[in-house]
């Protein structure tokens, strides 16, 4: 399985997610973007590597970059961290076989960037991943 996280700028929620899954599946490809191109070639934010890294994620060899049209014929799944980003994938997609979803069905990941809350991220990313796994 190849999977694509995707957050606004690639910094908090999607290297984050990218990490969780990896973690729980490393049989499986994963990488993640972000609808803007605000920090492409940045390291994740530094507050949301330290949290990740106390519960045994490492984000350090990650750097930020934008989705591209290649990424929906390179990807089985793309997972979008909220509404506003899984509207961006939709209209972004070229139509060649992802399937888009957000990684919680109605729901959103806030970012931690704006909320402060990167303990709080992982948790609701840790919780969503573990439904995503049992689906599949």
């Amino acid at each position: 399985m190849r999977v694509l996280c995707v957050c606004l700028g690639n910094i908090c929620r999607s290297p984050a997610a990218q990490a969780v899954i990896a973690a729980r599946r490393p049989d499986w490809s994963v990488d993640s973007a972000g609808t803007s191109g605000w920090h492409v070639g940045e390291p994740p934010y530094p507050p949301m590597q330290a949290a990740a890294r106390a519960r045994g994620y490492d984000l350090s060899g990650q750097r930020g970059r934008q989705v591209s049209a290649a990424d929906f014929a390179r990807f089985d799944l793309v997972l979008a961290m909220d509404d506003r980003n899984l509207a961006d994938l939709h209209a972004m997609d070229p139509g060649t076989g992802a399937a888009l979803r957000a990684l919680i069905p109605g729901g959103s990941v806030p970012d931690p960037y704006y909320t402060r809350d990167f303990e709080g991220c992982l948790d609701i990313i840790e919780a969503a991943v573990d439904r995503l796994l049992a689906e599949v």
